[in-house]
């Protein structure tokens, strides 16, 4: 076994509760999914959102899929400008038996395009 980082991020429609819950409700998962992962193999995650979302901490939808007991921490992203706008990124550190070469890192909607060589 090895702790392995693994990146994603997703785009959201607007700065609401629903719209953050349900982009972190996607994101997660497809990123346990594509490494065969159980929430048990996850170590920690640190969740950022870009300035523009403000409705609600990713933490929050990340509790209610069963992140609960994983530790999680949540911060703003850098207010570059031009930067994509409504983007949540993940950093998921986890255990498990994939080299690093294995690892997908799973990028969604509008955030494809910020690493266009990982995006799924």
């Amino acid at each position: 076994m090895s702790v392995r980082a693994i990146r994603g991020a997703i785009s959201v429609g607007s700065n609401t509760i629903p719209e953050i819950h349900k982009g972190v409700k996607e994101l997660l998962p497809a990123i346990l999914a594509a490494n065969e992962l159980e929430i048990i193999d996850v170590i920690s995650v640190i969740l950022t959102a870009t300035p523009d979302l403000t409705a609600d901490f990713p933490a929050a939808a990340a509790r209610e899929i069963g992140f609960g007991a994983v530790p999680l921490l949540c911060a703003s992203e850098i207010d570059v400008p031009g930067a994509l706008p409504l983007i949540i990124r993940v950093m998921l550190w986890c255990n498990t038996s994939k080299d690093s070469s294995e690892i997908s890192h799973i990028y969604l909607k509008e955030a494809a395009s910020l690493r266009k060589d990982l995006a799924q």
